[in-house]
């Protein structure tokens, strides 16, 4: 067995980081797989477009098949997954694909895998299937509940965070039943460069550069802890490395913070690297509270940062200057991913090698 990984979301915000810092690291080879959904976009992964490394196939985790042929033909020692239908928003209205996507194509990968990993001899012990999730499994905490663990009881809200829960009971059934040496990350929110416009902190700050209104959902007290994406991919990468099979790892960035300090935070931030005449927290706008609308996350990380000494390294006051930064410097990338111009780049620059992968 090779020193290749299969990642599956590869062109997505955090499968492309993740992507892009395993090559910077030369940690080998990467075989992504990404079905290029509206937020699937190579425009993230560009960079690493004529790199030997970087094997992009244009297809669904739910396709076995097509996952039994790729573990075939590049024996990876790992499946990196973090292909997933992910945005609350859309699950509430559109929830049918967030089974298909979460649960069904989870199923299949699995199943492909523990067929490939049945038949590796020897090498059985080195493979990892590695599931990553999020800490919405567990549903809503009060202002005083303590964090969530590892052990903490499920209790999703959303059509989106009931499709992760089913996905994560999978793979933990996988380990259990047929031995297959799975590992599952639980993360908070995740916020960086190459995160889909439509998510909260690319939003207000993309709307606030547009001096459009900043909506916040009802009185802003929500709460969430975040996870600067950087430091959720070292946090990946040293679970794969040294996390135990079976085993569960809750990922944070011990940043909690209510949705309405996080976007009065993005703002002053911003009139320091952009500033503007007008004050951009005077964009902020109160909207209508979505449904099922989980009042607090907070995670609890001690566990990794025992046992694998993992700790994040940023800060919500650097994390959130870094991505600001790099949207003002790729704002080239938001018009694109805005018109769709990248899915003709797509088919232009990847079509050939995803066809003959």
């Amino acid at each position: 067995m090779g020193n290749t990984v299969l990642v599956t979301g590869g062109a997505g915000f955090i499968g492309s980081n993740f992507i892009l810092e395993w090559l910077a690291r030369d940690c080998g080879t990467v075989v992504n797989l990404d079905l290029l959904t509206y937020a699937g976009n190579l425009l993230n992964v560009a960079s690493a477009k004529d790199d030997p490394r970087h094997i992009f196939v244009h297809g669904d985790i739910a396709d076995r098949a097509l996952i039994t042929r790729l573990l075939g033909i590049h024996q990876p020692r790992a499946i990196v997954h973090f292909a997933a239908e992910s945005h609350v928003d859309r699950s509430i209205y559109g929830p049918k694909q967030f089974v298909r996507t979460n649960v069904l194509g989870t199923f299949e990968l699995l199943e492909a895998a523990r067929e490939y990993w049945s038949v590796l001899g020897s090498a059985q012990s080195e493979f990892r299937f590695l599931h990553i999730s999020t800490d919405e499994v567990y549903g809503s905490l009060a202002a005083d509940d303590p964090a969530f663990c590892e052990t903490t009881p499920y209790a999703p809200s959303s059509p989106y965070s009931a499709s992760k829960a089913g996905s994560d009971h999978l793979v933990r059934a996988y380990y259990h039943t047929y031995g297959l040496p799975t590992l599952i990350t639980n993360c908070s929110n995740n916020y960086g460069p190459r995160q889909f416009p439509e998510k909260l902190i690319p939003l207000m700050i993309l709307n606030a550069l547009e001096s459009k209104s900043l909506p916040v959902y009802g009185d802003g007290l929500n709460i969430r802890d975040w996870l600067y994406v950087d430091d959720h991919c070292s946090a990946v990468r040293t679970v794969l490395a040294e996390g135990q099979p079976g085993h569960t790892y809750n990922i944070g960035g011990r940043s909690e913070m209510r949705n309405i300090d996080v976007v009065r935070t993005i703002c002053r931030i911003l009139q320091e690297e952009h500033p503007s005449k007008n004050d951009y927290a005077s964009l902020i706008t109160s909207v209508e509270d979505r449904p099922g609308h989980d009042r607090r996350y907070s995670i609890d990380c001690t566990k990794i940062e025992a046992e694998l000494g993992w700790k994040p390294s940023e800060t919500f006051e650097t994390g959130i200057r870094h991505t600001i930064r790099w949207y003002l410097k790729n704002m080239e990338w938001v018009a694109q991913v805005r018109t769709g111009e990248y899915q003709q780049w797509i088919r232009t620059n990847y079509a050939t090698r995803a066809m003959n992968a």
